[in-house]
């Protein structure tokens, strides 16, 4: 599980693979000077609700990834998770499209389990089933 550290208040974890594509997408659209929000859901074991948070130019963000190698990046997720992120409630997590799939992207987002460690500062979040409506 890597991390986003953000302003070094906030600090989320997400799988690695998640993790590379959501770091492809922050940054392209920050070197583009745009601002953003970034939302999760949040489990009910830590209050239910969601997450926001507002990225800008200026923010100080750490990627930082539990493993070594790089993991190969999925196109069209990109192009899902970019999508989201140019829309009016900003980037959030849609499920990974299959390689080569031809359907439009994801726009549900995907449901967050997010479990607290004893490092109270570190929020645990994994993806779980998303829900259709």
């Amino acid at each position: 599980m890597g991390k986003i550290i953000i302003e070094t208040a906030t600090k989320v974890e997400f799988e690695d693979r998640l993790l590379a594509h959501l770091e492809h997408v922050i940054t392209s659209k920050l070197k583009r000077g745009e601002s953003f929000t970034f939302t999760w859901k949040d489990d009910v074991s830590v209050g239910g609700g969601r997450t926001s948070v507002w990225i800008h130019p200026n923010v100080d963000l750490i990627f930082k990834f539990h493993g070594g190698r790089v993991p190969a990046l999925n196109p069209e997720w990109l192009r899902a998770l970019t999508y989201t992120a140019a829309g009016p409630r900003g980037l959030y997590v849609v499920p990974e499209p299959q390689p080569g799939a031809s359907t439009p992207p994801a726009v549900q987002p995907m449901t967050f389990r997010m479990v607290s460690e004893n490092d109270s500062d570190t929020t645990k979040v994994s993806a779980e089933t998303p829900r259709m409506r």
